[in-house]
């Protein structure tokens, strides 16, 4: 299937944000063989900086195969931004949708179009501490098995460093480099003809996740963690945190009571 033309929105876009961008970030890209001459693929990007979604079109739009976003519906319907982004053909994603995969239909036939459709599987900038892929919402994995489309999986770093994942001001100096790595398609074949339950999609996930984890461990030449950040977990034990600190509290405030009761009682006895 031959790829789309990349037309004038996208052109007038790049010529928009490259500039700032060249001027700002040194670059270090890696993989663009792995990105598909032809045809419709999926591109699983890691997500640690509100910069690096710009950074990362960048690199992919310099392999001629522009990526399409997913981004929430209500932003293509005013203005120019949403002019901007009906125009580069980025894919709105309709959340009020009570049909998991009618939510993805865009997606799905997006790529039976012969797109490129970049998901930031993880949903969000990462929370890990240490900026490590986390666990991550299965769209990607959804739309994949559905279409049985490639899955690039790619690791980025160094946006970040210009702009800190929920940070306010850029850190511009010294000037950062924005490292890319894109590895072979993820084997997802295993899963192919199977029914699409939260499991298996939950396990294709976490098969994407890890190459991408692998490309970012080659990029900053150290280890991720054995197990990714789990925001929901972190919830969770904060929860009994905070229940079992309140619990301490009420338990102390209560021997403080009994030892003032046990006072009075004595100063009632003295008298």
């Amino acid at each position: 299937m031959p790829r789309r033309r990349i037309g004038f929105w996208y052109r007038f876009a790049a010529a928009l944000c490259k500039p700032p961008l060249v001027v700002l970030i040194k670059r270090d890209w890696r993989g663009m063989e792995h990105i598909p001459a032809d045809g419709g693929f999926i591109t699983a990007v890691n997500h640690n900086s509100h910069v690096d979604p710009f950074a990362y079109a960048h690199y992919q739009y310099n392999t001629g195969r522009v990526p399409r976003f997913l981004a929430k519906s209500g932003l293509f319907r005013k203005g120019f931004v949403g002019a901007a982004m009906r125009g580069t053909g980025q894919i709105p994603v309709y959340r009020e949708s009570t049909d998991a995969l009618s939510a993805f239909r865009a997606a799905i036939d997006a790529v039976e179009r012969g797109e490129c459709v970049a998901f930031y599987p993880e949903g969000t900038l990462t929370r890990d501490p240490d900026g490590w892929p986390m666990t991550a919402k299965t769209g990607a994995a959804r739309v994949a098995l559905q279409t049985r489309c490639p899955v690039i999986p790619v690791a980025q770093w160094g946006a970040n460093e210009l702009l800190p994942a929920y940070a306010k001001k850029p850190n511009i100096l010294p000037r950062k480099t924005h490292h890319v790595l894109a590895g072979p398609p993820v084997d997802l074949s295993r899963f192919y003809g199977e029914e699409m339950t939260p499991e298996l999609l939950k396990e294709a996930t976490e098969v994407i996740m890890a190459a991408i984890t692998r490309l970012l461990e080659e990029i900053r030449g150290e280890k991720a963690p054995e197990t990714p950040y789990d925001p929901r977990r972190e919830r969770i034990e904060q929860r009994r945190r905070t229940e079992a600190q309140t619990q301490s509290q009420l338990q102390a405030g209560g021997r403080v009571r009994t030892q003032e009761q046990a006072r009075q009682e004595e100063e009632g006895h003295s008298k």
